[in-house]
């Protein structure tokens, strides 16, 4: 998905505008909506934990969402300073942070697929994809792009950040990582219909996508 940085800035300012509360980046000082910053607490043993559901008990500590700035943190031990005590960091930390995301946002997509809302098949995408203007495509970065641009021609899609018109293309995913989560081998292309899980789902997909970046 091609966040850029127009898009997260609109989203920071509609977040703000909503009341959606603010907090400060250990890295960079700035206070933003809590939308676009990871959550981490010190757990019980003194190490630093990601609280991915924003829901462990103890105080906050925020690092706003791109690797490059988690990175920065362990690099520079900034969780200690915004702790105020010793604490473990895991040096892979950013990539625990990215597996957990990942994860995360695979799981939806499997309980999309046993809510009845997700379509797999080559021939069953591309039919609901021409019926159904509204739905999301999820196609493995892995695909053959002629394959993709096979399934996606003449169905209205674009790439996602584009014209809010577009169909909006997940690509975060390869092949394997998509058949895992679904159960099924060799998933390349699925569709996605709006409602139910699919706000969510996105939600998750942008989060990942900005942390990669």
């Amino acid at each position: 998905m091609g966040t850029t940085a127009a898009s997260i800035q609109a989203m920071e300012a509609s977040g703000a505008a909503a009341g959606t509360p603010e907090r400060r980046c250990i890295v960079t000082g700035t206070s933003l909506p809590t939308d676009g910053l990871l959550r981490f607490v010190v757990g019980p043993e003194g190490d630093i934990c990601f609280d991915l559901g924003r829901e462990l008990p103890g105080r906050g500590i925020w690092v706003s969402g791109r690797r490059e700035l988690l990175e920065r943190a362990v690099k520079k031990r900034l969780f200690a300073r915004a702790a105020r005590q010793a604490v473990a960091v895991a040096e892979d930390l950013p990539d625990q942070v990215e597996a957990i995301m990942r994860r995360r946002t695979l799981a939806l997509l499997g309980l999309a697929r046993r809510a009845g809302q997700l379509t797999l098949g080559y021939e069953k995408v591309r039919a609901l994809l021409i019926a159904d203007p509204s739905a999301i495509v999820v196609s493995a970065r892995d695909a053959s792009p002629r394959g993709r641009e096979k399934l996606l021609g003449g169905t209205g899609a674009s790439d996602a950040g584009a014209a809010s018109g577009g169909r909006i293309v997940i690509d975060l995913f390869d092949v394997d990582e998509l058949s895992l989560a679904l159960g099924r081998e060799n998933v390349v292309h699925a569709a996605l219909r709006v409602g139910g899980l699919a706000d969510r789902f996105l939600a998750e997909c942008r989060r990942l996508k900005d942390f990669r970046g």
